[in-house]
């Protein structure tokens, strides 16, 4: 049995983070559908995380990252790199602190996550979308402002704050039998596993992601941190590679990942928008693709279903 002792952060961290949060993010809601239940061959039980403010997760972590920082660190600011939903969270929580926030985007990012961004009042510079033209963007903003970098995932203030959804998803629906997620970073996976461990370990964990970014599949297939170089998918948001200290998490606690094509993805997405009227993005509907592809595996169990965001370019759906 893996104690508290192994992982570096705690239930009571957790517990913590959503109270620190809590004035600043919603409880989402959790969403049902008889008829994509028909069709998936299991009860899902949809965590609307498409409803959170800036309309994903990344609320959670990004405003429990900077509320964690130090008064005397938080005063120069913070820097960080993403594709545009940790981007609109760390520059929503930096307006709330009152702190300047150094966003660098890659200027593949989708226009609505751009937009968003600039309106919290953040500065933006745009970058190759490439893992290493992020980090360079960064470190240099860093050096040059004083600030302090900000992890889309690979920093344990924001793995913690990630957990705090599935905290929410294990208290309002405690029969659930799995719960599974999108996986790019590993943020979001990493606190997910985490929250299931401390409150259920009895609940199985899963991950969904993209084929052209298969990272954390190859990963958990060889034991070993696997790369993937210049990924490709529909789902922008799935594109940064698994952090080091994400995968220990996830290696322990995560029973598998499963692997979706961006025709999948779509078919899934569209599914979700036609059958609840609900807005997700492709990185969202990676999970609901994984079930409706991996049927035998979920068939008759009650399904927690992390729906991660709804920030999706309007002028270039994909259907």
């Amino acid at each position: 049995m893996l104690t508290n002792m192994d992982f570096p952060v705690s239930l009571e961290d957790i517990q913590a983070a959503h109270e620190r949060i809590g004035p600043y993010v919603h409880r989402t809601p959790i969403l049902t559908s008889e008829s994509v239940n028909d069709i998936a061959g299991c009860d899902l039980y949809f965590k609307c995380e498409n409803f959170q403010k800036v309309g994903a997760f990344k609320a959670r972590g990004g405003v429990n990252a900077v509320l964690s920082l130090p008064e005397e660190q938080r005063k120069n600011g913070v820097v960080t790199h993403s594709s545009g939903n940790h981007a609109q969270a760390i520059a929503m929580a930096a307006k709330m602190a009152g702190v300047p926030a150094y966003i660098v985007m890659p200027k593949t990012a989708p226009e609505v996550k751009r937009k968003a961004v600039a309106g919290y009042g953040a500065e933006i510079t745009l970058c190759e979308p490439t893992q290493q033209s992020r980090e360079e963007n960064a470190a240099r903003i860093q050096e040059e402002t004083g600030a302090t970098f900000i992890s889309p995932y690979k920093d344990y203030s924001v793995i913690t704050g990630q957990a705090t959804c599935a905290k929410e998803l294990l208290e309002d629906q405690p029969d659930l039998e799995a719960i599974i997620a999108p996986v790019g970073g590993g943020g979001l996976l990493a606190g997910t596993a985490l929250s299931v461990h401390y409150m259920n370990p009895n609940v199985e964990v899963y991950a969904g992601e993209p084929d052209g970014a298969k990272d954390t599949f190859l990963s958990m297939q060889s034991g070993v941190h696997t790369k993937v170089d210049n990924p490709s998918s529909i789902a922008d948001g799935l594109l940064a590679g698994m952090g080091d200290k994400n995968f220990a998490i996830i290696k322990p606690l995560v029973k598998e990942v499963f692997v979706v094509t961006d025709d999948e993805i779509v078919e899934a997405m569209r599914l979700i928008w036609e059958r609840m009227k609900i807005i997700i993005e492709p990185s969202c509907a990676v999970p609901v693709a994984a079930i409706l592809k991996n049927k035998e595996v979920f068939a008759g169990k009650k399904i927690g279903v992390i729906l991660t965001g709804g920030n999706v370019d309007l002028a270039k759906l994909p259907f």
